[in-house]
């Protein structure tokens, strides 16, 4: 059970449809990635119209909502704030102004010099009005638009100054700029829709808006959205790629594909591998729900051991990660989860899931297998140990809150209270996705990161003049 995780976007371009039913679909799709705030905003001969609140996305936007917002392009976001607090004035889409025309921008992920950019933007007589950092980019942008009246360079600009793993979708005017960090760590896909184009954070959001997927944004990519077609693409200078590997770990849905590897197959193989790697002798394998299911299937056709949905997932809380304090996760595993006691009592279990961050809300599932008559719990996670923080759009910046820093795996099963713990292999998880090594962002099980940390205390950190 990961950390708390960031955000989604979807924009779309139609012809002779309205945008926000669109949207709609898109974002209940993504509604996995952020479940604390949503919002819309569409555009019609230069009035841009926005809806947001606090809360999911079916419990803001009723038919009368949507009706109000106008337009055959816009733009979308769920939020799990990772820089900003949480409350209604960070929630995406913002408002923004683009010389003499209106806009808004919405993204995922975290710049990581955004106090830096904030206090120079200050200092040049910007006004912010909150205290995210999607706000900070939306003026970059904005001030250098100011001076080439080129909002594409304006954009090039911004993204050259900006450190940090994001995915934006800009609307302004009739058109929507959609780009990605020159690393591409943070996920965004393009797609074609009856009548228009999209993109989403995840293939599957189009899928549901009834597209097609056509393919990844390249990392470093703008691409501008107008009448319902791409009207044109251009590209940052790039160094590589540094996809973020806990996509396919955790954060993408299964039956989305990322980067060409489609999210499931992954998690399977990654059981696959960790059967081999950490074998054991058990009665059943049980997986915690929802992630860790191909990751148990996988383990379990391997290993010979038979699958057991022994824990059972109530459907309508919330996902206990991006709660937005321990003690709230803690209290909502046990009313998000209940055993089968005749499933688990007299049994030894082989627990899967698809990692452990902070391991206090593990503790409780250890802990409810137990309590449901199980004689020995072996818990086997999809993941590396995480030892490092996340910069770029995780919610997990302090190494005293992570498990696995400096601790081995048997003083990790001491404090989850199981009989034995074991993680994949970084070589198995690089094998498991299908990329290289040097293709991926694995900055938290390493503390080696793909770009400079000004505020990482640690070494081992690549330099920007590498790329």
């Amino acid at each position: 059970m990961p950390a708390r995780e960031f955000c989604g976007v979807v924009g779309v371009s139609l012809q002779g449809k309205g945008a926000a039913p669109f949207l709609f679909r898109g974002l209940r799709s993504l509604q996995h990635r952020g479940q604390e705030s949503a919002g819309i905003a569409t555009s019609s001969h230069g009035v841009v119209f926005q809806r947001k609140g606090m809360g999911l996305v079916h419990e803001i936007f009723g038919q009368e909502m949507l009706d109000s917002l106008r337009g055959s392009v816009g733009i979308g976001h769920v939020r799990y704030s990772t820089t900003g607090s949480s409350d209604l004035e960070n929630a995406q889409p913002i408002v923004v102004k683009m010389r003499d025309e209106d806009g808004a921008i919405a993204h995922n992920g975290d710049i990581v010099n955004f106090g830096r950019i904030r206090h120079r933007l200050e200092a040049q007589g910007v006004d912010l009005l909150g205290n995210a950092d999607t706000e900070t980019m939306a003026q970059m942008i904005a001030l250098e638009f100011g001076r080439t009246r080129d909002l594409e360079a304006a954009i090039r600009r911004a993204c050259s100054e900006t450190i940090g793993g994001y995915a934006v979708v800009l609307l302004v005017g009739n058109r929507v700029y959609a780009f990605r960090d020159p690393l591409g760590i943070r996920p965004l896909v393009f797609g074609t829709l009856e009548g228009g184009v999209a993109v989403a954070s995840e293939s599957v959001a189009i899928d549901l808006m009834g597209g097609k997927t056509v393919r990844d944004v390249l990392p470093g990519e703008v691409l501008v959205l107008e009448r319902g077609q791409l009207a044109r693409t251009s590209r940052m200078p790039n160094g590589g790629r540094a996809h973020c590997m806990f996509e396919w770990v955790y954060f993408s849905r299964p039956d989305s594909v990322a980067e060409g590897q489609p999210v499931y197959d992954v998690r399977h193989r990654i059981g696959t591998r960790l059967a081999r790697e950490a074998p054991v002798e058990a009665d059943i394998v049980v997986p915690v729900p929802d992630s860790a299911r191909p990751q148990a299937l996988g383990f379990a056709e391997t290993s010979g051991i038979p699958y057991a949905e022994a824990l059972i997932k109530n459907r309508f809380v919330e996902r206990t990660f991006i709660l937005p304090d321990q003690r709230r996760r803690e209290s909502e595993v046990r009313v998000k989860l209940h055993p089968i006691p005749g499933l688990l009592k007299g049994k030894r279990v082989v627990l899967i899931d698809d990692s452990i961050v902070r391991g206090t809300t593990f503790r409780e599932v250890v802990q409810m297998v137990r309590g449901a008559g199980a004689t020995r719990v072996d818990v086997r996670i999809g993941c590396p140990p995480i030892i490092a923080p996340c910069y770029f759009g995780i919610d997990m910046k302090e190494r005293k809150e992570l498990v696995a820093h400096n601790r081995t795996q048997e003083e990790v099963a001491q404090i989850v209270g199981a009989d034995s713990v074991h993680y994949l292999s970084i070589p198995g998880l690089v094998e498991s996705i299908g990329l290289k090594s040097e293709e991926l962002c694995l900055g938290c099980l390493t503390g080696r990161y793909p770009v400079e940390v000004p505020e990482e205390r640690h070494r081992f950190q690549k330099s920007l003049q590498e790329f």
